[in-house]
């Protein structure tokens, strides 16, 4: 297991509030360590978890359709970043190495987010939210998934500040994928200062 604590099935009972089996679920992701970086030697002192990239991912996407893209629903985008991992709560974080192929882990995942939701009274609507995100039909989604490759950029280059090496190949992955305007020039300047 990826976590440092117990699963949250463990942490309530099965007469529990469904807002409190709901947190407990959400707070896995505090725990859950991001495996591309524990891969590539970052220590768990250090490790982003999925709850801060999730926030980070979120943070940075609103700020920027709010500066950069007016004709985004910057509200909707938030939105977007903050489920755009919830699928890890019960799959952990599976990482391109791993083996498993892109149709089995999005399966994976839209099960967990399936589960997650299932005791709210109208599971569909968030679990739409993450479909949104998903399908990468929305230029909301197409954006937040640009945002969440810059985030992963961002963070690779704090981890080479802290003297973390080997991380190029993050830089690379985020060269290929990031193509809206508004973000090449940040990731271009991040670049310079490695």
């Amino acid at each position: 297991m990826q976590t440092k604590n117990k699963h949250s099935k463990d942490l309530f009972t099965e007469k529990s509030h469904h807002m409190i089996e709901l947190f407990f679920e959400f707070a896995q992701l505090k725990n859950l360590y991001r495996q591309g970086w524990l891969k590539r030697g970052v220590s768990k002192v250090d490790c982003e978890t999925v709850a801060d990239h999730a926030f980070g991912v979120a943070l940075m996407a609103y700020i920027l359709a709010e500066e950069y893209r007016s004709d985004l629903d910057s509200q909707k985008v938030m939105l977007l970043a903050l489920f755009h991992e919830i699928g890890e709560i019960y799959t952990g974080d599976i990482t391109p190495v791993d083996g498993v192929s892109l149709e089995d882990k999005s399966a994976r995942e839209y099960d967990s987010v399936q589960k997650v939701f299932s005791h709210l009274p109208r599971p569909a609507k968030y679990v739409n939210i993450w479909l949104e995100y998903e399908k990468q039909e929305t230029a909301e989604a197409k954006f937040v998934e640009q945002i969440d490759r810059l985030e992963m950029a961002l963070q690779a280059n704090l981890y080479e500040r802290l003297d973390y090496k080997n991380l190029d190949e993050f830089f690379e992955h985020a060269q290929r994928r990031i193509t809206l305007p508004e973000l090449k020039p940040i990731l271009e300047e991040l670049l310079k200062t490695r």
